[in-house]
């Protein structure tokens, strides 16, 4: 399999799996913010895993943003809704495809 079509394959299931849950969790309780970031820190595993998803997010998003220069990637600020909007599981196979190319010397 194309690398460039496994990291397309990644960003859709990135996509999916976690609006998975967070539409469940926004159709049971409607558009409620607060308990919505209650239930992402209700408990230490909880808090825990959601502080690491957010850090590895921000090293992500600074390493992602040195890389994309240093290597000429186009559109790289298409991570940034991606992650905000559903989260580094998007934002990192999409980045890895937007790079793609132009870490094998091609153009994107």
């Amino acid at each position: 399999m194309n690398l460039k079509v496994f990291y397309l394959g990644a960003a859709l299931l990135g996509t999916i799996a976690p609006w998975y849950f967070v539409g469940s969790f926004f159709a049971a309780n409607g558009l409620d913010l607060v308990a919505f970031i209650s239930g992402v820190f209700a408990n230490g595993a909880a808090g825990g895993f959601a502080a690491d998803v957010i850090l590895s997010f921000v090293v992500f998003l600074i390493w992602s943003f040195y890389d994309a220069h240093q290597h000429k990637v186009r559109n790289w600020w298409l991570v940034l809704p991606a992650g905000f909007c559903v989260g580094l599981s998007l934002a990192l196979p999409l980045y890895l495809y937007l790079r793609h190319d132009c870490a094998t010397g091609s153009s994107v």
